[in-house]
């Protein structure tokens, strides 16, 4: 009898063993049904997004001091100012990034065509927008300090300051003011070393981008006719229709022979 009730729970358990092992077995095959199934496609804004950060890679910008997200605002709205039409056929870009101190070098012109960061230098603020760290912005007439956003260059001219670069600001209650107010590119010998070392900052403008005297011909002659300068400030309460990044990647994607269209690097 023992020996019966032993020869039945063996062959229980050897049943038991085998619908185990069947059970198991069709798992590869839904792992790899599942594996099999269709991918999306890469949608436009991946592609751009893979192009911004390949210009930004090739360009060493983050060696350079310039955040990514910064330099992604500047090129969508370069991009949408393209679109619209008020751009030269010049792929200059140049930021002046007011996340950083004064005594940084934040101002950058960055040629989009040959992937390359032609100038990395000083820039002043306004004297009402902070002392070593820009934080107020205004678009009010005389109210000496930097405004946000983007701008166009326009003409040059020979004023106080010597040779200097007209911009027209394109953010409408942000900048549009520009004009009016005489926020030009200009030299100005209070951005300088010296200044730094006297005051722990540079001087302050009366609200225009000012540079140093040495790089103001520089400056103009590389960024002037049509070109975008985008005035940066992340903390404020900054918006523009300029960074819509869907319209700049359908844009881009048309019109940039260097981007890719049907994969990602």
């Amino acid at each position: 009898m023992r020996k019966y009730i032993l020869g039945i729970a063996g062959l229980a358990a050897i049943v038991l063993g085998l619908t185990f092992s069947s059970w198991k077995s069709t798992e590869p095959k839904q792992k790899t049904e599942s594996f099999n199934q269709p991918t999306t496609s890469v949608s436009s804004d991946s592609l751009y997004r893979n192009y911004v950060n390949g210009l930004y890679a090739a360009a060493h910008l983050k060696e350079a001091g310039l955040s990514f997200p910064v330099f992604e605002k500047a090129v969508t709205g370069f991009y949408n100012l393209k679109k619209s039409g008020q751009l030269s056929a010049k792929k200059i870009l140049t930021i002046a990034d007011f996340d950083q101190l004064s005594t940084k070098k934040r101002l950058y012109i960055i040629d989009l065509d040959k992937k390359a960061l032609l100038l990395n230098t000083w820039v002043a603020h306004g004297q009402n927008s902070g002392a070593d760290q820009a934080t107020r912005f205004s678009n009010v007439n005389d109210s000496n300090t930097s405004s946000l956003g983007f701008y166009v260059t326009g003409e040059v001219y020979r004023g106080v300051h010597g040779r200097s670069l007209k911009l027209d600001g394109m953010d409408q209650g942000f900048n549009n003011n520009a004009r009016t107010r005489s926020i030009v590119v200009h030299g100005a010998p209070y951005v300088s070393t010296g200044t730094i070392n006297a005051l722990g900052r540079l001087g302050r403008s009366q609200g225009c981008p000012a540079v140093a005297p040495e790089v103001s011909d520089l400056v103009i002659n590389t960024i002037g006719d049509k070109t975008v300068l985008f005035i940066n400030k992340s903390t404020a309460a900054y918006t523009s229709k300029f960074l819509d990044e869907s319209l700049a990647a359908s844009f881009a994607m048309v019109q940039n022979e260097n981007m890719p269209s049907t994969q990602l690097d």
